[in-house]
């Protein structure tokens, strides 16, 4: 197969890095190359919520938080996450990538548990418990940060641990 040599390309990525997409639920039936082929839109939905999460939590927004809350928690009942939908039809031309593949167990389960601290931190907020609500969405904000560059997912390790006997990585 030819390397693609365009903005996005990925085909360089580390052997830690495949390592760590595999453990987000890439394990079986997908090829280093199509690891490698997805990773930049597999990144791109938790950059884009850690964004929108991020401008909330700055700005103390309940509003903005409730928004990421629901796009969360879609992801745990859909197909594919939300801004999925936006990569696979439009951007994904663009970068000349194929099209990414329904989310994972682990993916779900990594935003079932952002969507509750989200919900978490909109009810401290609301209580003006600001304090604790900044406390949360910081530690929420350095696991999103870890998934969105260097593709470490916590709640993935997590799921694994939990619920994969063969770990199949």
């Amino acid at each position: 197969m030819e390397t693609n040599k365009n903005i996005g390309d990925v085909s360089n990525l580390s052997e830690a890095r495949i390592s760590r997409i595999k453990e987000q639920g890439y394990a079986l039936g997908y090829s280093k190359d199509e690891i490698c082929q997805h990773a930049v839109g597999n990144r791109f939905a938790y950059q884009m919520c850690t964004l929108l999460f991020t401008t909330g939590l700055i700005l103390t927004n309940i509003p903005i938080l409730a928004v990421a809350m629901l796009i969360a928690a879609l992801t745990v009942f859909l197909p594919y996450h939300p801004f999925d939908y936006l990569y696979n039809h439009s951007l994904r031309h663009w970068l000349n990538r194929p099209k990414l593949p329904p989310r994972s167990a682990q993916a779900k389960f990594a935003c079932g548990i952002a969507s509750i601290c989200l919900g978490v931190i909109i009810y401290l907020f609301y209580q003006s418990l600001y304090l604790w609500g900044y406390l949360l969405g910081g530690v929420l904000f350095v696991v999103a940060i870890l998934v969105s560059t260097v593709d470490y997912c916590i709640p993935s390790k997590i799921y694994n641990a939990l619920f994969q006997n063969d770990k199949a990585v």
